[in-house]
């Protein structure tokens, strides 16, 4: 079994629309990004590829790379879940939390859960998103950004009749 640990963190901005776990929330600033700056699905990534000793989602989807302009975290999460099951990883479960002094985020919690889930392949129960303010202390706690971290658990695939 492999452990790894994945963080993110971007400012609101004006004129962007906020994406948080692939789910379009109604707010008036969005987060700013090279793609559509969904931090919990960044810190989902990092985790996983942590997890495996592949590096981080810069070396694999770096933001100097146009190819990635305002695409779908999702997109990158369902290409990173797809090189760990390339290395015959199974993800037993993520955990993350999102920090963020507003909007409040917890309706939104199962279809977080569900499309982090779809781009993985992963069963019911697999993931779980929680939320927590800053108690409007620092950066995410003045309203000017939001922040995510998630831990990952991976393990090899088990061949059957192998021992």
């Amino acid at each position: 079994m492999r452990i790894g640990l994945g963080h993110d963190i971007h400012p609101l901005v004006e004129g962007r629309d906020l994406i948080i776990g692939g789910v379009c929330i109604p707010f008036e600033k969005g987060l700013l990004g090279h793609s559509d700056a969904d931090v919990l699905v960044h810190a989902v990534c990092d985790a996983l590829l942590g997890a495996a000793n592949l590096g981080d989602i810069g070396m694999h989807f770096p933001d100097s790379d146009p190819a990635f302009k305002g695409i779908s975290s999702l997109k990158i999460l369902s290409e990173a879940g797809n090189m760990l099951l390339n290395l015959d990883y199974d993800i037993i479960n993520l955990d993350a939390t999102v920090f963020a002094q507003a909007p409040k985020l917890s309706s939104f919690r199962s279809p977080m859960e569900n499309n982090i889930s779809l781009a993985l392949g992963l069963g019911p129960g697999a993931v779980n998103v929680k939320f927590k303010t800053a108690e409007h202390l620092g950066f995410v706690g003045e309203g000017r950004g939001v922040e995510a971290s998630c831990i990952a658990l991976i393990q090899k695939k088990t061949l059957v009749g192998r021992g």
